[in-house]
C-alpha cells in the first residue's frame, strides 16, 4: 500500500466551481433541475452485450461520461438528481465534490467525522456513489489515486485535527465495460467518532477515465465499513463492475 494522500485534488476543477457558483459551499442541496438524459436515465445505451443486474436502478451523467448501476429502493439506494452536488469543505471552500451520485441508506446516523458538508453529504448514508472530474492536471493513475485518497481524508474527517488515517493503493489499470482508465482504493481508519454509529473503517474506490478532450474524469464510491448495514466489499465490487461509458442517445 502506498502512503496516504492529503489535499491533492487534481482533474476535479470543473464540479468545485460549479458548486461555488450554485452557493457559498455550506448549506442544503443545490436541487438543480436534472437536464435531458443526465441523470437516471434507465433507457441510456449500453455497451453491446451489457446487461443491468435485475431490479437495480441506473445513474447516468453525460458530463462526466459514466453510467453505473446500484439496487433497487427497496434495497435503500436513493437516486439523487444529476445535478445534486455533493461535497466536503475547507474553511468554506470545496475540496472534492461530486455530482450524478446515489445514496445508500440515507439517515443511518446523525452524527459525522466531517461536519464541512455542501449538498446531500453528510446524511447519515451509509455509502455514496458519484462522478467528478473535468480538469487536465496529472495522468490517469495521479488522479485515480488522489480522488480515492481525497474522498478518504474528507468524507471520514477532513484536513484538520480530525484527519483520518488512510492508506491509498497504485492505481492499476481498468478494462471494462467499455471504460479504460486506472481505478485505486483508499482504505480508511477512522479517528474521530462522535458516536458509536460513525464507522471505524471505510474503503474507498475509484475509476479514472480521460475523456477525448483531454479532460480526466472519475467515478468514486465511499462505503462506511465495520457499522451495522455496512456494504459489503462483494456488493462494492457488484456496483464497481456496472461501470460503463455515457453515451447520448
Amino acid at each position: 500500500m502506498g502512503g496516504g494522500i492529503a489535499y491533492a485534488v487534481i482533474g476535479g476543477g470543473d464540479d468545485k466551481k460549479d458548486e461555488q457558483a450554485k452557493g457559498d459551499g455550506k448549506g442544503g442541496a443545490s436541487g438543480a433541475p436534472q437536464t435531458p438524459g443526465a441523470s437516471g436515465d434507465a433507457n441510456s445505451p449500453a455497451p453491446s452485450g451489457y446487461r443491468p443486474p435485475a431490479g437495480w436502478q441506473t445513474q447516468t451523467y453525460e458530463r462526466h461520461g459514466f453510467s453505473y448501476d446500484v439496487p433497487g429502493q427497496d434495497a435503500k439506494w436513493k437516486l439523487l438528481p444529476g445535478d445534486t452536488m455533493i461535497s466536503y469543505t475547507e474553511k468554506g471552500k470545496p475540496v472534492v465534490a461530486m455530482t450524478g451520485t446515489a445514496n445508500f441508506r440515507e439517515g443511518g446516523c446523525a452524527s459525522n467525522p466531517n461536519p464541512d458538508t455542501f449538498g446531500e453529504a453528510g446524511k447519515g448514508q451509509l455509502a455514496t456513489v458519484g462522478t467528478t472530474g473535468g480538469g487536465k492536471d496529472g495522468t490517469l493513475q495521479d488522479n485515480a489515486r488522489n480522488w480515492a485518497g481525497n474522498w478518504g481524508v474528507m468524507a471520514y474527517g477532513g484536513l484538520g485535527a480530525n484527519k483520518p488515517k488512510i492508506q491509498v493503493s497504485q492505481a492499476t489499470p481498468w478494462k471494462h465495460n467499455g471504460v479504460e482508465g486506472y481505478t485505486a482504493t483508499a482504505k480508511v481508519t477512522v479517528t474521530h467518532r462522535p458516536s458509536s454509529c460513525v464507522p471505524p473503517t471505510a474503503i474507498v474506490r475509484s475509476i479514472a477515465q480521460k475523456l477525448p478532450d483531454g479532460t480526466f474524469h472519475g467515478w468514486v464510491i465511499y462505503a462506511d465499513q465495520g457499522v451495522p448495514n455496512a456494504l459489503p466489499e462483494a456488493e462494492i465490487d457488484k456496483i464497481m463492475n456496472t461501470v460503463r461509458p455515457a453515451r447520448t442517445p
